[in-house]
């Protein structure tokens, strides 16, 4: 290979990683800024953070305050504030859990089930889209690349809590 053949495929290279920063980034942003809207133009009066409150609660293998906090990556007085704001909107009710009184649980009441459906509408036809011309192993690995991504992220995170 030649020394302009090894610059040209530096410079694709760098192109490349460029471009993929650029999606990732954009992704994130029309993401949020299009799901909010989605839910705004159906009615939902509530944040895309609090939407995604609820979607945890839904989805947490297990619903206690603590456990949701940490999933949610927030402190448990964020989580507090937030949920007090559900609750008296009628889309969260805390209880007591049966065998330890001192432990509260969240469940979804069936209006947030009703915004969840709209929420969970939105992601199935933008996870359609994504996949839609692909084929089985190019799905394989659209997935494998995501987690890849999943896990780097995962990991920062896990360090930056260690060091705070």
């Amino acid at each position: 290979m030649t020394q302009g053949e090894i610059s040209n495929k530096n410079e694709k290279k760098q192109k490349t990683r460029h471009t993929l920063n650029e999606l990732l980034v954009y992704l994130f942003n029309y993401i949020l800024y299009i799901e909010a809207n989605n839910l705004k133009q159906k009615g939902v009066e509530l944040s895309i953070n609090e939407v995604h409150i609820l979607e945890r609660i839904e989805k947490a293998s297990s619903n206690t305050m603590s456990h949701l906090a940490r999933t949610l990556m927030v402190t448990s007085g964020t989580l507090t504030t937030n949920i007090s704001r559900l609750e008296k909107k009628g889309y969260v009710e805390r209880y007591r859990d049966e065998n330890d009184r001192r432990i509260v649980r969240l469940r979804n009441t069936p209006k947030a089930l009703e915004v969840l459906k709209i929420h969970d509408e939105f992601h199935e036809n933008m996870i359609n889209k994504a996949i839609g011309d692909l084929g089985l192993e190019e799905n394989e690995v659209l997935n494998a690349t995501l987690e890849n991504i999943l896990e780097y992220f995962s990991d920062m995170y896990s360090d930056q809590k260690k060091g705070a």
